[in-house]
């Protein structure tokens, strides 16, 4: 209780050895210093004696039975007790037992004789003696107050008594038995609840008023909290009952269990997941987090439901790879020969993809961009991941985001919620078992956001390099790096992903492929893809060049090769049908078989057809699937000048329409059309397909050279197509999509187009073979569309018989 440093004993038991010390004084005392420890008089104690000097003191003093003075040190942390670190009031004590344990501990039992004050210390060495003042102890016999403060602290005492669970019946004997106010008042400090400092002062308090109102408040407060404990506890009980029950049975239980060696597998279960956690190379704090969360689990019913929820917890944080990732070495030479074997063609992305794995390799740390592959379906984006996972030797995992409108799917549920799981990105993670891999975020341009929140918000800090290296997922509740993985996302449009979220992302093009392309593709991957999975071998069916052109062409009309795909797997289905049934001899799919395993042609070349009367114009449109051609149709018809537009046309391309009736109209006498025929006709222009919806500014040059077309009788050339955005002053503007434009003109036959001067940025990306076939003409302003799209003569034939009926009857 005072002095716990038994490597003295043994220095104290030499100390004891030695001969008698001097003579003490009447009013000198033998001091036996302790630490955290306060006798009171009248109290019988014990008191353990460690360092060399206190052992020495107690043995002389037991050897001359002399009493000791307890007397305690200011600070418990010195080892040596000094005259200067000692409090200088302290008690006498007669040692009633002093006996030496087999541990060589010397323990003492003391009782409390009188208080006395330290006036100088007589030594030090061996042990201290000290000059004391003896102090008497006021009785306060018939004193009002005292009397008073008396009964008030008898009856505290014996309260406080009753309130405790077990109280010592010895205990209670002598609180009662107390015959004076200085006993009593001593005697409950003495086994008061609270510091040794306390205690001290209270020792030090002289006057007998003041030192019982010190110990009855110290009381009244001790009183308090164990009469609200109490009442706390009964409550409790009354509350839990029913669930004391449960525990009580599932303690039989676990008994019963253990005795027939059926727990066996718990203990192994958990010492498993100690280990696991221990080999997981998790972050400091992070494996505080799970140690924590096995302590609880070692202390919960294995039947109880949140037993389940914190197993799965703990397993999802040993999967997670938490150690830091060493990456494979990038082979550039290797790297450019993957991306050639898996994708035909697409120089410009391969290019930049050799320069993304080259930053990578000198740079392994760095914060390299995030890519995002942006095209029409069927063009090779998310197969253009996996070839960037193979070159860089990572393992790729793929994240779908289309349809996900929910922000907990990307950032997790809390554990709270029945159910809860981490989110699609650390589940990836967890899936691939690494934490450097290659994850591609498929559609991301197709998250939605509802009343759960909004995922792409959600998003920019998975994407952002400088947040996501303390990425926290909700579930986990800790940060996760994810600095370490390659993302590369994929889009069919722009528009619809957010402008915050698409500043984070380095887009990357890839336009619709031409015939040529597709033709490769399909001898390189499609055909022998198709063979195989129909369980034909390369000598038992072939397909010729010209029968893949043919399906290319007039089977398929998409920028990408998924419906080619199908076509050809299709033929072969017929094929594999005849080998089935016995057919030994091999078979050659030409053209002239294309109709019988495909059925009739369902595109055909309509653009001389279209463009046969005034009137009627080829423009070129973009759409989310590639490039596709338009035609504008304008017909006059008798009227009183109004323009009708019919095609489900949305308002940008009803305001182009608008706006090239006012150009033709403005330039009607430059243009040869007589501003009183317009007057008398109205203008009907329509766009076929009109169960799909268009809109857009590009159609403003076909627009108006339909319409300069039909109010002249000047037919448009059949082998032109434009695209283009009109002002009111004649400019021809540029528009978007010019590469997915131009293919869809030469996929379509058509051998010149009509593009924007301010587009001639875009020529390049143009594929060459494609710039090859098809004549260029670059416009400034709409004169010069009409000098190069319209024939020089009128057609023979009128462009609307009604009108020339209505003027000759007029």
């Amino acid at each position: 209780m005072s002095d716990q440093n038994p490597n003295f004993t043994a220095a104290g038991q030499t100390g004891g050895a030695q001969a008698r010390g001097p003579e003490l004084g009447p009013d000198e005392l033998i001091i036996l210093p302790v630490r955290n420890f306060v006798l009171f008089p009248g109290v019988v104690m014990p008191v353990i004696a460690g360092r060399a000097s206190s052992v020495a003191a107690a043995q002389e003093a037991v050897r001359r039975g002399l009493p000791v003075g307890i007397l305690m040190q200011r600070d418990a942390a010195e080892e040596e007790a000094t005259a200067l670190g000692m409090h200088r009031i302290g008690v006498s004590a007669n040692v009633l037992r002093f006996v030496t344990a087999p541990d060589g501990t010397h323990h003492l039992i003391a009782e409390g004789q009188q208080r006395f004050f330290v006036e100088s210390f007589v030594r030090e060495k061996p042990y201290m003696i000290a000059k004391v003042r003896r102090i008497e102890e006021p009785e306060g016999v018939g004193e009002p107050d005292i009397e008073a403060r008396f009964m008030n602290l008898r009856s505290q005492a014996v309260e406080a008594l009753q309130l405790l669970p077990q109280t010592p019946p010895e205990l209670l004997a002598a609180v009662n038995g107390a015959n004076s106010a200085s006993s009593l008042t001593d005697l409950v400090a003495a086994y008061l609840d609270v510091e040794t400092d306390v205690k001290q002062d209270i020792l030090q308090t002289i006057d007998l008023a003041q030192r019982m109102d010190k110990v009855a408040k110290l009381l009244a407060q001790r009183i308090e909290v164990m009469r609200l404990s109490h009442e706390i506890g009964k409550q409790t009980k009354a509350s839990l009952d029913e669930r004391q029950r449960e525990v009580l049975l599932r303690e039989q239980m676990a008994a019963i269990q253990k005795q027939l060696g059926e727990d066996e597998g718990k203990n192994q279960e958990l010492a498993d997941l100690g280990e696991a956690i221990g080999k997981a190379g998790m972050p400091e704090d992070v494996e505080k987090m799970a140690k924590k969360e096995l302590r609880r689990l070692e202390r919960m019913p294995d039947a109880s439901a949140e037993y389940g929820m914190i197993r799965t917890y703990l397993d999802t944080l040993i999967e997670l790879p938490w150690a830091e990732p060493v990456d494979p070495p990038i082979d550039i030479d290797e790297a450019r020969r993957v991306l050639d074997e898996d994708h035909y063609g697409l120089d410009k992305i391969k290019k930049r993809i050799i320069e993304f794995l080259a930053v990578r390799k000198l740079a392994p740390t760095g914060k390299a961009p995030i890519l995002c592959f942006v095209g029409p379906p069927g063009v090779g984006k998310t197969s253009l991941g996996q070839s960037i996972a193979r070159a860089m030797g990572r393992k790729f995992v793929r994240v779908s985001l289309g349809g996900v409108h929910d922000e907990a799917e990307i950032r997790g549920h809390r554990r709270t919620y029945v159910g809860a799981m981490a989110g699609n990105i650390i589940q990836g993670i967890r899936k691939v078992g690494e934490r450097n891999c290659v994850m591609m975020l498929d559609e991301i341009d197709k998250m939605g956001s509802g009343v759960h929140g909004d995922p792409a918000a959600a998003m920019l800090e998975v994407l952002d390099p400088e947040q996501n290296g303390t990425f926290r997922d909700n579930y986990l509740g800790v940060p996760f790096d994810l600095s370490r993985v390659v993302f590369i996302a994929t889009a069919n449009m722009l528009e619809s992903i957010p402008g915050p979220l698409r500043d984070r992302m380095e887009v990357i093009g890839l336009g619709g492929y031409t015939d040529e392309e597709k033709l490769q593709i399909a001898k390189r991957y499609l055909v022998p893809r198709a063979r195989r999975t129909n369980g034909l071998g390369d000598e038992q069916a072939s397909i010729t060049d010209e029968a893949v052109v043919r399906i290319i062409r007039h089977y398929t009309r998409e920028a990408g090769v998924r419906n080619l795909e199908r076509e050809i797997a299709r033929a072969f289905r017929r094929t594999a049908v005849e080998f089935a049934q016995g057919h030994t001899e091999p078979v050659a799919i030409g053209v002239a078989q294309l109709h019988d395993l495909l059925g009739a042609e369902r595109f055909e070349d309509e653009v001389a057809m279209r463009v046969s009367v005034p009137g009627v114009a080829t423009g070129l449109a973009w759409t989310p699937v590639g490039g596709d051609i338009l035609f504008i149709e304008a017909a006059r018809v008798p009227g009183s000048g109004r323009l009708q537009l019919t095609g489900q046309l949305g308002d940008v391309m009803r305001e182009s329409a608008q706006a090239a009736m006012s150009l033709v109209k403005s330039r009607a006498g430059s243009l040869g059309i007589e501003s009183a025929a317009l007057e008398k006709s109205d203008i009907h222009v329509h766009v076929p397909a009109g169960a799909i919806p268009k809109d857009g500014p590009s159609a403003g040059v076909a627009m108006y050279t339909a319409l300069v077309s039909a109010l002249t009788g000047r037919t448009v050339r059949a082998d032109t197509a434009m695209t283009g955005e009109i002002s009111l002053r004649g400019l021809v503007l540029p528009v978007g999509g010019i590469k997915e434009k131009v293919i869809a003109a030469d996929r379509a036959g058509i051998t010149r187009v009509m593009l924007p001067a301010r587009n001639r940025r875009d020529y390049e990306e143009i594929p060459e073979d494609v710039r090859n076939r098809l004549a260029f003409i670059w416009l400034e302003t709409v004169d010069q569309a009409i000098a190069n799209a319209l024939e020089t003569a009128p057609a023979a034939a009128s462009p609307s018989p009604a009108l020339d009926e209505a003027e000759a009857q007029a």
